[in-house]
């Protein structure tokens, strides 16, 4: 187990493939851990350098007291990348993990060489309805919101088809910290990255899933057409978690998207 210390929070990250080779970062999303990465990293090519973090107050990272600011998750993965000598990576970023990467890469162009926004947006939602959620939270604990969040995370078919697979994902969310994945509620509700995304201009990848309920696909589409040059790809049939979902064609797209900008 590796847990980096930062100082006022410690997070948890996973390094596998070849420690020299070219770095691929991702970065976990709202009320998840590093393991919604498994089957992705697992049909990713062998000679990258491949890293799994769980955000603060996710996972096996520690729970600073919330609420956070996005400020505070970018230079957590600033300051990650920083400790493990990390340069030039793709960073993968799902939901709130997409935020930080945009963040990110507004703020440390030496860090990041390309970006992949997975389900996520510039903004999401609004500050009174992340409010609401927390407010949810704090009174009767993230079990009171898991049906609505599985629906939005996973298809229709996939929840009908997959019921034991889709208990795992329940307890992975309802056993996450509440201060954590309050904390997280209150930075996406402070955030609005309009105008220093559409100043970016590395190369990016944007993928949405057709049945997301979190991240529609035409708010997904909108945020890649911030960035000059940005591809857009739609896995059908997905939900928010396309990653656990489609992971077939999440990594086909991912490891195409890695060859064409010289990255593998």
């Amino acid at each position: 187990m590796q847990m980096i210390d930062l100082g006022d929070v410690r997070l948890h990250c996973v390094e596998t493939g070849t420690p020299d080779g070219a770095p691929l970062v991702f970065a976990n999303s709202l009320g998840t851990d590093l393991r919604i990465w498994d089957r992705v990293v697992d049909r990713m090519p062998r000679e990258l350098h491949i890293v799994r973090y769980d955000m603060r107050g996710h996972g096996l990272s520690s729970c600073p007291g919330g609420p956070y600011a996005m400020g505070a998750l970018v230079r957590d993965a600033e300051r990650l990348l920083d400790r493990l000598e990390v340069r030039d990576c793709v960073f993968v970023g799902l939901s709130i993990g997409g935020m930080v990467a945009q963040g990110l890469a507004v703020k440390r162009l030496d860090q990041i060489r390309a970006l992949v926004l997975s389900n996520t947006a510039a903004k999401i939602g609004t500050a009174e309805a992340w409010q609401d959620r927390i407010a949810v939270v704090e009174k009767d604990g993230i079990a009171a919101l898991a049906e609505p969040v599985l629906e939005r995370w996973f298809s229709a078919r996939f929840r009908r088809e997959h019921p034991a697979e889709l208990e795992g994902w329940r307890n992975m969310l309802t056993r996450q910290p509440a201060q954590g994945y309050a904390g997280c509620c209150a930075a996406i509700a402070g955030t609005d990255f309009y105008t220093p995304t559409s100043g970016l201009t590395l190369p990016t990848l944007a993928i949405a899933g057709s049945e997301d309920g979190a991240t529609p696909p035409d708010l997904v589409r909108e945020t890649a057409g911030l960035i000059h040059g940005a591809q857009f790809e739609l896995i059908r049939g997905a939900g928010h978690i396309p990653c656990v979902e489609a992971p077939e064609r999440y990594a086909e797209l991912l490891e195409g998207f890695l060859r064409e900008i010289g990255h593998l």
